[in-house]
């Protein structure tokens, strides 16, 4: 296999996630929305999966490998999030990923519930020309990145968590003449004035 989908998650531990959203949801009201929405990007990822030869692994944050395999099933690769800001965790992940003779990564969270089947095959097939993939978050970060090599530059001076993390990629993308591939713009579930997105797609899809 020569394709890696990188989900970033964390253990939904109560009071250890989903923090902006403990006002209105509670500790264990933030941490099931947690479960759920990981739950969620999981079941889109085997999909993937059955669809094509694609290596899936976990990247996490608390927990550990046995109660992160005992949570979403021992058919996935878990790997503990290194320390540093998102850029330093997404480039380590990249590095490693490449290191293992991988021809196209792609890294997600699982905060975006309309991340769908089509977005993630046109990100992968997408690499086979051009050298970078960005999926378009509305509150101007990205929900998707994807390399078919390293670039440790997009990773480095980013504000994260700011409104300027896309603008930010976008113009050290254009500095290294990178083709790059725009994807769906869709929004994140990060704040409280999110969580009608989640629940909107969450009640059409289970319910």
């Amino acid at each position: 296999m020569s394709e890696t989908l990188i989900i970033y998650s964390r253990y939904p531990e109560s009071g250890k996630t989903k923090t902006r959203m403990i006002p209105v949801l509670g500790k264990e009201g933030a941490a099931e929305l947690q479960r759920k929405m990981s739950e969620h990007t999981l079941n889109t990822a085997r999909k993937l999966k059955s669809m094509r030869q694609v290596v899936i692994e976990v990247h996490f944050a608390g927990g550990n490998k046995q109660l992160m395999s005992d949570w979403l099933g021992k058919d996935l690769e878990y790997i503990p999030q290194v320390s540093g800001d998102l850029g330093d965790r997404m480039n380590w992940s990249f590095q490693r990923a490449f290191n293992s003779d991988q021809k196209r990564v792609v890294t997600i969270g699982i905060d975006c519930p309309d991340l769908d089947l089509e977005i993630l095959n046109l990100a992968f097939d997408s690499l086979r020309s051009q050298e970078l993939a960005i999926g378009v978050a509305e509150d101007g970060g990205y929900y998707l990145i994807g390399l078919n090599q390293i670039v440790p530059p997009l990773f480095q001076n980013i504000n994260w968590g700011s409104d300027r993390v896309l603008a930010q990629t976008k113009a050290i993308a254009q500095q290294l003449n990178l083709n790059t591939t725009y994807l769906t713009t869709l929004s994140d579930v990060d704040r409280p004035e999110d969580l009608p997105i989640w629940q909107k797609h969450y009640y059409s899809n289970f319910n």
